[in-house]
């Protein structure tokens, strides 16, 4: 059976589809998903058409929900370092974290925030097309063996390039550490803060009715295709403010229409309201 035609059986049982991902990506893990579970194509067909919580977990499996606390720690100073004007003259903002996985880029942008002062200001959401990732986000609890060396990390950093005059965080302001049975969890006044919900980018439909001044979007659409990417593109350019921020990953940058939509500065889009004739 050919991948897409799967795509086309599992977005005609299902609320989910992926004919928009990235050939390459989605045809690894679907291969990967039928030798881990030991399927035939005829089994997997049925599970896809029968089995709700199977249909859970191979969106676990096709969608990426790596991440850490602090990833890429030496970024997040060269954030706030184009953030930080255009946030401290707000009286409130609204941030999106779209794609977030199981929430640790979330808090700790929310730490960053009560370091700066500026979490009273903000309004927190956080979205995810994983229903066991939204959970983990709302819960907040992760391994700490796993999160120990980033933090370690970015404290290295903090010392390195202050962020607007931090050098250092106490971070049992913000995490119950139990090291015996290696969990970090995060306290209750950051979890209640955040907004958590189940979303998928492939909808056209925003999640909020707010607008944003900034999202993060961080190593998400590279497993898209260049036509989905467009679209979620122009979600985003609509949910923006006026020079809101767009902040993406690593290896995920602008091409085509939305490049004129958006001015790069370092690692932030500041959304533009410019048109350029050649994309007319």
């Amino acid at each position: 059976m050919d991948f897409k035609h799967y795509l086309q059986v599992l977005k005609e049982n299902t609320p989910y589809d992926f004919s928009n991902y990235s050939d390459n990506s989605i045809k690894r893990r679907l291969q990967k998903v039928i030798a881990d579970n030991d399927l035939t194509i005829d089994e997997l067909l049925e599970k896809t058409q029968n089995d709700k919580g199977f249909i859970e977990r191979l969106v676990e499996d096709i969608t990426v929900n790596t991440t850490e606390l602090f990833r890429d720690p030496e970024l997040w100073p060269a954030f706030y370092e184009k953030l930080l004007p255009m946030l401290k003259g707000k009286k409130t903002f609204n941030i999106w974290h779209a794609g977030c996985s199981s929430g640790m880029e979330v808090y700790s942008n929310m730490i960053l925030l009560n370091e700066l002062g500026l979490l009273d200001k903000a309004r927190i959401f956080a979205t995810d097309i994983s229903a066991n990732m939204v959970r983990q986000c709302k819960n907040g609890n992760y391994r700490y063996g796993f999160n120990k060396r980033q933090l370690t990390d970015f404290k290295a950093v903090l010392r390195k390039y202050p962020l607007n005059g931090i050098t250092a965080i106490d971070f049992s302001k913000y995490f119950e550490i139990d090291e015996a049975s290696d969990r970090i969890t995060v306290k209750e006044f950051l979890r209640d803060k955040v907004d958590v919900r189940q979303h998928d980018l492939v909808q056209s439909n925003p999640p909020f009715y707010h607008k944003f001044d900034v999202i993060f979007c961080r190593n998400v659409l590279i497993y898209f295709n260049a036509n989905l990417q467009s679209k979620v593109y122009q979600m985003f350019h609509k949910q923006l403010y006026p020079k809101g921020a767009m902040i993406l990953g690593n290896h995920e940058s602008l091409t085509g229409f939305y490049n004129t939509k958006f001015n790069k500065n370092g690692p932030v889009y500041t959304k533009s309201n410019s048109f350029h004739f050649k994309y007319h």
